[in-house]
């Protein structure tokens, strides 16, 4: 069973207790993995996890050996303090054992846990790589700040395997040693563009003045509710012949997307900018796409599904391994689900029936 293989897994895992002396009762696999159940069901805090493990104790008896029963509240949350994000991250990722696209979109972006602030710290800001075809995290970079991104970013690749990948990223990350850190690791790079690289920008702005119609482009049109947008995509190759492209390690091409939306009848037009390596226009919209994924899979999920930013847990590493406990849920679910049911009615599901829980935790089985 696949349970099995997560168990030995996070056997490899450092545990923060003090297990030489023996005054430990619970392991501490069966701590992340009623954990991890407990967030699939819609769990928020410590209390859910021992409440659901109580609860559920039948079915958790069929795969954990709970030595000493389900643990208490104060136990998952002593653990979840001192525990290490990263390796947890780490851990659970290699668990799924998924295998990703030949060409897959690895978005990067930042996120801040605006409920993980105490007096102790500031709020916690969690850099994630996003794989957009599959909403997988593979993986994420705490920083005490959003203008840390800079030096947390090349931190974030040097821990993914990038072979062919297309890194996608916002203008933050518009920086000469990200985007050859990012070629150096045989990848792609498809990056916004705004002022804070200002003669570049300006550069693009007059790359795309005065277009003829019949200048290659790709166009999306799209409609929610009363929101119609068209978005046309251009490449430009002007940079090819200029001293600019010595300085940024891999640039070939500087692109362009305008977005013209409608709403209730009135117009209104927005231009980005990007630099990137690609050279195909088809694969440079697709990447522009796709980067949204790290917005409306994954942030919007952690915000609205499991209300993050409400979370109480502050102190130490527990917010972050919440973090990383929702992330896996929100992967698992997105396997998972079947039909139009949305992952919250999933996460209801999975509370009400312990079989369903079971189909989830299995979904990349």
């Amino acid at each position: 069973m696949k349970i099995e293989q997560l168990k030995g897994r996070l056997k490899s895992l450092d545990d923060p207790r003090r297990t030489n002396r023996g005054n430990y009762r619970h392991k501490l696999e069966d701590i992340i993995i009623i954990g991890l159940c407990s967030t699939i069901c819609g769990g928020e805090d410590f209390v859910d996890m021992e409440d659901l493990g109580k609860e559920r104790e039948d079915f958790i008896r069929k795969f954990l050996e709970r030595p000493n029963g389900i643990p208490d509240s104060d136990t998952f949350r002593r653990v979840y303090e001192r525990l290490d994000p990263e390796g947890l991250s780490e851990c659970l990722v290699n668990w799924l054992e998924a295998e990703l696209p030949e060409r897959c979109v690895i978005a990067v972006d930042g996120k801040t846990i605006k409920g993980s602030k105490s007096k102790a710290h500031k709020a916690y800001h969690v850099v994630s790589a996003f794989v957009a075809d599959n909403q997988i995290t593979l993986g994420e970079v705490m920083v005490d700040e959003k203008s840390n991104e800079i030096t947390a970013v090349p931190e974030l690749l040097d821990m993914l395997y990038l072979d062919n990948a297309i890194i996608t990223a916002d203008a933050m990350s518009c920086q000469k040693t990200i985007v050859e850190k990012i070629i150096s690791e045989s990848a792609d790079y498809v990056i916004g563009l705004k002022n804070n690289q200002r003669s570049l920008y300006e550069f693009a702005e007059k790359c795309f003045e005065n277009l003829p119609p019949d200048y290659p482009m790709i166009e999306f049109n799209e409609r929610y509710h009363c929101f119609e947008t068209t978005r046309r995509y251009y490449l430009s190759d002007e940079i090819i012949n200029t001293p600019k492209r010595k300085m940024w390690c891999g640039l070939r091409r500087i692109g362009s997307v305008v977005s013209e939306y409608s709403v209730n009848g009135q117009i209104e037009h927005e231009t980005r900018y990007f630099i990137t390596s690609l050279t195909d226009l088809r694969e440079f919209a697709n990447a522009v796409r796709k980067h949204w994924a790290v917005e409306n899979n994954l942030h919007w999920s952690l915000d609205v599904v499991f209300r993050e930013d409400a979370s109480r847990a502050k102190k130490d590493n527990s917010s972050l391994n919440l973090n990383v406990l929702r992330k896996m849920a929100i992967t698992l679910l997105s396997k998972a689900k079947t039909g139009r049911l949305g992952k919250r009615k999933m996460m209801f599901k999975a509370a009400l029936n312990p079989d369903v829980l079971l189909s989830i935790l299995l979904a990349y089985s």
